[in-house]
């Protein structure tokens, strides 16, 4: 009874084979890539979205044998070209796999650099690349190559291959980091200002330099108020005067938070209202603690940022405003906090000079910086944004206080009338 299994055999295999037709113009992609495996030409990808895709009638892992009569051998650019050069009804004969294609995965991401496959040499077919930028929402449609995803723009529907986490954080490692510096990015200039001297430390800064941003999973949530509006920017660029309009206007939404400072009170100054005076032991035992989201020493004394009192506007149904240090973006980014970012970015040289004239001309400051001041403000808002702008939600250039308070306002105010994108881990 030998002869049973082979014929079994035998024709299982001849069952197996299956003539495929499909329809398409010349020089039309098919949306499909191949591989050699054991002398055959094996379906490797087939590309979300593309002709094969949409049809439905193949399958990763299906063997092809001809292309409308013809063998195909076993080298894939061939077959790829015989295939770009046909049109109308294309007749395939097929060994299928009979593996049922996955669902695609609810899986979102937003990236952090701008890719064009025409650039990309690594890419195994710049055709079927998908071009994205930076902030971007793509759906990963398929992850199985572990350098190659497929995904698809869910603005606009288009798909294609774009690098993995995988591949392209080796990429980057190659890639020096530019800081300018030692990666402590505010506090570097000389001068006396509190704001110079601060620096963060309920969590490590150091880390900031060996970061590769390349992917940040998201969900998308309905409208809500975000807890915390956070501006970040270079030293004079505006934020203190943004964040006090926004207060004046709306007190019921906005609030902020009281510094704390080891410095003895000055005539009718009143605890809580400026600051929150306390002893130096004290904050310097908050400090150990973790319990300051910042903190900083100046002319003797130490001034800092309690986490809790960022919690305490939270509970009173406000969004908690602050203008901090960028290092403290990564305390900040977490659920806890869920903030909106906002980079407050200086203009060029010329326009911040003008700008700086008028408020003096106009009797608003009577301080008068001078070209160097003016030039350090434009080189560390160029520096921060280089650093940190993976944290950023918005970015705005403040070379008109009143526009970029207006267009401050009707982001903030969106948020609240729009479905949003944020970090995967805000919600699950």
């Amino acid at each position: 009874m030998t002869w049973w299994p082979q014929m079994n055999n035998a024709l299982m295999q001849a069952d197996a084979v299956r003539m495929i037709g499909i329809r398409k113009k010349s020089g039309e992609p098919l949306g499909v890539t191949f591989r050699v495996e054991k002398d055959d030409l094996v379906i490797a990808r087939i590309l979300h979205g593309g002709m094969i895709d949409r049809q439905g009638l193949l399958h990763v892992g299906d063997i092809i044998k001809e292309v409308n009569g013809k063998d195909v051998g076993n080298n894939p650019t061939e077959l790829q070209e015989m295939l770009k050069d046909c049109s109308g009804g294309i007749t395939l004969k097929i060994l299928p796999s009979y593996r049922d294609a996955p669902a695609p995965p609810q899986v979102y991401v937003r990236p952090y650099f701008d890719y064009n496959p025409a650039n990309d040499n690594l890419i195994p077919c710049r055709e079927a690349g998908m071009a994205f930028k930076k902030g971007d929402i793509l759906q990963i449609v398929n992850r199985e190559d572990p350098n190659w995803w497929q995904a698809c723009h869910v603005v606009g529907g288009a798909t294609g291959l774009i690098p993995s986490q995988f591949l392209e954080e080796k990429r980057k490692a190659f890639v020096p980091r530019d800081f300018d510096g030692s990666g402590i990015l505010c506090g570097t200039i000389a001068g006396k200002k509190k704001k110079k001297m601060m620096y963060l430390t309920a969590k490590n800064a150091e880390f900031d330099r060996h970061e590769l941003q390349i992917y940040e999973e998201v969900a998308k949530v309905p409208p809500f108020q975000r807890k915390t509006l956070v501006l970040i920017g270079a030293q004079g660029v505006g934020r203190r005067s943004l964040k006090n309009r926004l207060m004046v206007l709306h007190p019921a939404r906005f609030g902020t938070t009281i510094p704390y400072t080891s410095r003895r009170p000055r005539d009718e100054e009143l605890d809580g209202n400026s600051y929150h005076f306390t002893s130096r032991t004290e904050m310097e035992v908050d400090v150990k603690a973790g319990r300051f989201l910042e903190h900083g020493e100046y002319d003797g004394n130490l001034y800092g940022t309690k986490i809790d009192s960022i919690h305490e506007v939270v509970a009173t149904g406000r969004t908690c405003i602050l203008d901090v240090n960028p290092q403290a973006l990564k305390v900040l980014k977490t659920a806890e906090f869920m903030p909106y970012v906002v980079f407050i970015a200086a203009p060029d040289f010329d326009t911040l000079k003008a700008m700086h004239k008028a408020v003096v001309d106009a009797g608003i400051t009577t301080k008068q910086l001078t070209d160097v001041d003016l030039r350090k403000t434009v080189d560390e808002s160029a520096r921060i944004q280089r650093a940190y702008s993976h944290y950023f939600d918005l970015t705005i250039v403040n070379d008109n206080l009143d526009k970029a308070f207006e267009t401050l306002q009707a982001a903030v105010d969106k948020l609240c009338s729009e479905p949003q994108w944020v970090p995967v881990n805000w919600v699950y």
